[in-house]
């Protein structure tokens, strides 16, 4: 089952990508557009993905069990964290695109391909977890993630911190841990705003493919490596970090889907808002959600899947 979930989330994913390479190939699509919808996925659609997200969730959460998953969600960025400064250099001398690296390493598609997974796979329980991923996700991101790509971080720069981002995954936490639930009409707007980030982000990956030479997105050894090391390496050995953690046993599946999913999209939303060539990173996208298929199983194989 976990091959045939990923493989058909691929199809979704290739169906959208090519939807945006036909935008392109059009002149629907152009590098202004391209950049003007980048900072609206950054700044409106995916802050609302995740407070659209967490409001479904309320009354679905344990308290007793957000703050195990959120040591999970929390000590899974920070070791990617330190593993992207110590080997993006080894794959980049280049500082923009040792910064790229960087980003690759820690933001996953946490979102568009783990949602799927861990449904089909363990059942709709289950997916609630997923956005408390999701809310340390962009807590991340909107810190550590800007913070990286400005190049300091100075007291100046704490007012990145207050952004969209971090504005309503701090909401969305306070929603699930309240138990309070939004009126219908706000959840149904909230929810089909954050709905466009996904499809938009993907289009976004086709224009940067179209503009990109073929050679290089799948002729790159050092993509291949880097995936491998990413969606399997890193994983297995955080496996034994996560049996230290008081975690339930039935939830340590939640956490190596999270920790073995390819790279997301926001690291080359963010590059090309700050105008950096990120023709590697749609290179990683593609590579690293093609081999997910193999390696996503292969993760599974060694934690138990809950009856």
């Amino acid at each position: 089952m976990s091959f045939s979930t990923v493989l058909f989330q691929m199809f979704a994913l290739l169906i959208m990508i090519g939807a945006g390479l036909f935008a392109a190939r059009r002149d629907m699509w152009d590098k202004h557009s391209n950049n003007c919808i980048s900072r609206m996925i950054v700044n409106i659609f995916n802050p609302l993905l995740v407070f659209s997200s967490a409001a479904n969730s309320v009354g679905k959460i344990p308290l007793q069990r957000m703050g195990a998953v959120g040591l999970a969600a929390a000590a899974m960025f920070l070791i990617f964290i330190l593993a992207g400064m110590l080997l993006a250099p080894l794959f980049d001398k280049d500082p923009a695109q040792r910064k790229i690296f960087q980003l690759m390493f820690v933001f996953s598609n946490l979102g568009f391909i783990g949602i799927p997974v861990v449904n089909s796979i363990l059942g709709t329980d289950y997916v609630v977890y997923v956005t408390e991923f999701m809310l340390v996700y962009n807590l991340v991101f909107y810190t550590y993630g800007m913070g990286l790509m400005d190049g300091r971080f100075t007291a100046s720069s704490l007012k990145t911190m207050i952004n969209p981002g971090n504005l309503f995954s701090i909401a969305g936490l306070l929603l699930i841990a309240a138990n309070i639930h939004l009126p219908d009409f706000l959840l149904t707007a909230v929810t089909y705003l954050g709905n466009a980030a996904s499809p938009l982000a993907l289009m976004s990956v086709g224009y940067t493919l179209m503009i990109s030479d073929p050679r290089m997105t799948f002729g790159s050894i050092k993509i291949y490596i880097f995936s491998i090391i990413k969606l399997l390496v890193l994983p297995l050995l955080l496996l034994p970090v996560l049996k230290i953690l008081p975690i339930d046993p039935n939830l340590l599946p939640v956490c190596m889907v999270m920790l073995g999913m390819p790279v997301g999209n926001m690291p080359l939303m963010l590059g090309t808002e700050k105008g950096i060539d990120c023709s590697v990173c749609t290179s990683a996208i593609l590579v690293s959600t093609i081999l997910c298929i193999i390696t996503i199983p292969i993760l599974l194989t060694v934690t138990p899947i809950p009856a």
